[in-house]
């Protein structure tokens, strides 16, 4: 398994581009199961579950292919209805091939996915919405089985205990695409991704209106086309780069920065003392590039995730980091996924003056982090130790960076690219005889691990 290592105090400068969303890539993806036409992506990051998300489809009679930033889709077996565990387990995302392909082929068998490292993420609004489309919902041995002669349109209330689901949204809107009559989605994700993926289907035929509020209305129709569609940029990534920026007191200019999308974000950033400054708009409307920097003494805040247009819980980890550097007490409390919190220990093997109670952590911010051996547990956590790393005294290993592979885009060549410091080191797996494994043999070990969705 790959390891990074890390020389901290290196002041980043320079300029980037932010990659294709990974969050919109995956449900778009799934579409392609709505048409036997091609359905073509472009914008797409050469990532870890995008490769997975490929294999899954080649598994349900999807042909694939891909280029230096697209992948085109178009069905070649209609028939292919069982998505099996060995593909579903690496990533929680797998879900969102349900509802399309109930849809469109009446039956899907797919395998329960897997769980991640900071806690359980139900479907189980996923299956109430499809079943009131009119699906039959069973489990059996692990897998959920669905059918449906035809879906029919319902109203359909997607509300849980912390918010709306994306991925749930997401699957919904994709099966009511097909279904006869009028589907409401009421407590609907508000997400950017969300309306993404409705843009994409309304290119291909359907009738959607009302993405990115909490009530979107879909009437059906008999078929959708293929289209051709750019994926919007990713705004994880985006403020995970402007927050790189801020804790090595450096400038970077990021294009494509998905501005609109990350009010939240850009107003938190404010308080602490980065300034977040719009150059240019670009060609879409949505995105600028800005110019990240920072105040020579930051300041602590409160943040508090909560569903979009709220703080992003996939940027609470980075912004702990961060905090760690400012000048006072800060207090973050987790309000999407409670157990959000692997990397509080991580980081405080680095120096960080961190107390958590429940969902709340404070961080009391000293402005000095050591660097140390540590360990990545899931995609977000691993970015925390990156970032603390890269302003931390001395050196920091960070192990198990197979999980940034999953949603950041040869972070490590982005990064020295502005002028860090890091390499990436290719570590042999040692087995219990003592033994080390190839490096095919290794990748696949560290694929087997993947837990977080």
């Amino acid at each position: 398994m790959d390891k990074f290592v890390i020389q901290g105090g290196q002041r980043l400068t320079g300029r980037i581009r932010v990659e294709g969303a990974k969050n919109a890539a995956l449900p778009l993806m799934a579409t392609s199961l709505l048409t036997n036409e091609e359905v073509k992506l472009t914008n797409v990051a050469s990532l870890a579950d995008i490769a997975s998300m490929r294999k899954l489809l080649n598994t349900l009679g999807v042909e694939t292919h891909i280029g230096d930033d697209h992948v085109s889709m178009q069905t070649t077996d209609p028939n292919a209805i069982e998505a099996p565990y060995e593909q579903v387990r690496t990533m929680r995302a797998s879900i969102c091939i349900l509802g399309p392909m109930l849809a469109r082929r009446k039956k899907a068998i797919v395998s329960m996915p897997g769980g991640c490292a900071f806690g359980d993420r139900p479907v189980d609004l996923h299956l109430r919405g499809l079943e009131k489309l009119g699906a039959k919902i069973e489990l059996k041995n692990g897998n959920i089985h669905a059918s449906a002669d035809r879906l029919k349109g319902a109203t359909v209330f997607l509300g849980g205990p912390f918010g709306s689901t994306v991925l749930g949204t997401a699957n919904v809107m994709s099966a009511a695409t097909l279904a006869s009559g009028r589907t409401v989605i009421e407590s609907a994700a508000c997400e950017p991704e969300i309306v993404d993926l409705a843009d994409l289907l309304i290119s291909m035929g359907a009738r959607i209106r009302g993405a990115g509020g909490p009530r979107i209305v879909i009437d059906g129709v008999d078929e959708l086309a293929g289209t051709n569609h750019r994926v919007m940029p990713d705004r994880i990534v985006a403020g995970t780069y402007a927050i790189a920026a801020a804790i090595t007191n450096g400038e970077i200019v990021i294009d494509d920065f998905p501005y609109d999308s990350l009010l939240a974000v850009i107003d938190r950033l404010a308080l602490i003392g980065v300034n977040v400054h719009k150059i240019t708009p670009d060609a879409d409307e949505r995105c600028c590039t800005v110019r990240v920097t920072s105040d020579r003494q930051l300041k602590p805040t409160v943040i508090t995730t909560q569903p979009h247009p709220g703080f992003p819980t996939d940027l609470q980890a980075q912004f702990m980091a961060l905090l760690c550097h400012a000048q006072g007490n800060s207090v973050i409390t987790e309000k999407i996924y409670p157990e959000r919190f692997m990397h509080v220990a991580e980081l405080s093997r680095m120096g960080a003056q961190l107390l958590r109670h429940g969902p709340t952590v404070v961080v009391s911010g000293n402005g000095h982090l050591v660097g140390a051996e540590v360990m990545a547990s899931d995609l977000r956590a691993s970015a925390s130790l990156v970032l603390a790393a890269l302003a931390a005294e001395g050196e920091t290993t960070v192990n198990r960076v197979y999980h940034l592979d999953r949603g950041y885009q040869r972070m490590e060549e982005t990064l020295r690219q502005l002028g860090a410091r890091i390499e990436r080191v290719k570590k042999p797996v040692v087995t219990n005889d003592g033994s080390t494994l190839g490096a095919g043999m290794a990748a696949a070990a560290a694929q087997s691990m993947q837990e977080e969705g």
